[in-house]
């Protein structure tokens, strides 16, 4: 089976500390993620992050349906970067890694997302008409949500 990659990087005209305030800190998910994804943490945000930290939340993809999503904090290195990756949910495998680095007048926010479809060979025909231009939907909108808060670079 197949995995895939969305990559993304975006510059902001803010520090690195800023930057990792914010990303690092789960709560902040809900105002980066559209409105229509239902997105609720049930827990695992009440802390700053740490590796091992498990966070469970309900997201609302497609069609409506309600899913359950759990992630693991598996890696953390302070105001650098940390990889979120799925341990129950929507994804065959969810591996996300988001870096953060000082760059002039701002710092470079990246995200690489390594990840399968579940359904097998369905899951693989679904994929280019549904699942990779959600995903571009929703990293876009990450994107525009971060210039309207932060000020575009």
């Amino acid at each position: 089976m197949e995995i895939y990659r969305l990559h993304k990087k975006q510059n902001l005209p803010i520090s690195v500390d800023e930057a990792w305030d914010f990303l690092s800190n789960p709560s902040n998910l809900k105002t980066i993620t559209p409105d229509y994804m239902g997105f609720n943490i049930l827990s695992g945000a009440d802390r700053p992050m740490f590796p091992g930290q498990i966070i469970q939340y309900i997201v609302t993809p497609v069609l409506g349906i309600k899913t359950k999503w759990v992630t693991e904090i598996t890696h953390v290195r302070d105001k650098e970067y940390f990889v979120d990756e799925q341990r129950f949910g929507p994804y065959a495998l969810w591996h996300h890694k988001h870096f953060i680095k000082a760059i002039d007048g701002g710092v470079e926010m990246e995200d690489i997302i390594d990840y399968k479809v579940p359904m097998g060979v369905l899951g693989q025909m679904v994929h280019p008409i549904l699942v990779k231009p959600k995903l571009e939907e929703i990293f876009n909108y990450r994107t525009q949500k971060l210039e309207e808060l932060f000020g575009k670079y």
